[in-house]
């Protein structure tokens, strides 16, 4: 008993280290996504500016046949851009992203369309490193606090195979910060860009809702130049907005994994006190009958002549009945 209990503290200690550790980065994941979701507001504006501006010039006549607005008539090439985590202890953030990455993957294969491969975080690289799928850029060190210069080598990476026509579609895969509670997991085409940033724009003459006309503009150089440089920045804004969201994202998902493992903590420690206090109990009756046994065996060992006549007293008792 004495060894079991033994056993059962040190095991009650053991998980107290790890509820320390577990409530420990369950506060700091709280602490990130603050930051992480402020940085992810600040980058809104500088986003739908760069995006009223490709309407503009799109307005205007430029970027009908740009390649990176143009959609592909025959698509033999698909790349993948999977933003997962650099660690783990997030719960089911890098597995959602994954899976939903091999789900698009068959469903292009099954199409006959050949994979590409671009991954954004350890996690993601070893999962498809391990399984032998062909990688065609890996980008690490960086899911938790991304910075532009990240995104901009991200795209570039993409962008030229793209241009050179390896690539025929670029999609981005990518889990969406839409609260502290609620993140999704979403595949949407990064290149070419979606056609519906040429719809509207300022520069379109149309009447706005208070019955006005927007101004024309003139462009120096051309709307075609202007577009031409604008575009590959306008990829890298939005990538740049998906790994902001994935950073969010992938700390709210450990804040909530760890809170998890602190409750899991706190239950485990509950039981095994219970399971000790039920061992020390038994112990310790276990303890006070051979005392009593003890006790009683002593008291028998001093007083052998009254047993002697006692006992004889009761036999012929009974036997005179």
């Amino acid at each position: 008993m004495a060894g079991q209990e033994r056993v059962l503290r040190r095991r009650i200690r053991s998980v107290q280290s790890t509820k320390k550790i577990t409530r420990a980065m369950e506060l700091i994941a709280a602490s990130r996504i603050v930051r992480a979701q402020g940085r992810v507001q600040a980058a809104v504006p500088y986003s739908d500016a760069i995006t009223e501006v490709v309407r503009d010039l799109a307005a205007a006549g430029a970027g009908r046949d740009s390649p990176l607005l143009t959609p592909r008539p025959d698509i033999k090439k698909v790349a993948h851009v999977v933003v997962a985590a650099d660690r783990g202890l997030c719960g089911g953030y890098n597995s959602s992203v994954i899976r939903a990455a091999e789900g698009s993957m068959r469903e292009h294969g099954q199409l006959g369309r050949d994979y590409g491969l671009v991954v954004v975080g350890r996690k993601a690289e070893s999962y498809f490193r391990y399984r032998n799928f062909r990688i065609d850029g890996v980008f690490t060190g960086f899911t938790d606090q991304p910075h532009y210069e990240d995104a901009r080598n991200i795209a570039r990476a993409v962008e030229g195979p793209f241009l050179a026509g390896e690539y025929d579609l670029v999609e981005l895969i990518y889990t969406r910060f839409v609260s502290a509670g609620r993140q999704e997991v979403v595949v949407r085409p990064m290149m070419p860009l979606d056609l519906q940033i040429l719809e509207g724009g300022d520069a379109r003459p149309d009447a706005r809702d208070d019955g006005s006309v927007p101004a024309s503009y003139e462009f120096e150089p051309s709307p075609e130049e202007i577009l031409i440089q604008l575009l590959p920045v306008y990829a890298e804004a939005r990538l740049y907005a998906a790994l902001l969201n994935a950073a969010a994202s992938e700390h709210a998902a450990r804040q909530r994994a760890m809170k998890a493992a602190t409750d899991n903590a706190d239950d485990l420690i509950t039981s095994l006190t219970r399971v000790m206090n039920r061992a020390r109990q038994d112990a310790i009756t276990s303890e006070i009958m051979e005392i009593v046994g003890g006790a009683e065996a002593l008291r028998q060992a001093k007083h052998p002549a009254e047993q002697a006549l006692v006992l004889p007293t009761e036999h012929d008792s009974g036997a005179a009945a």
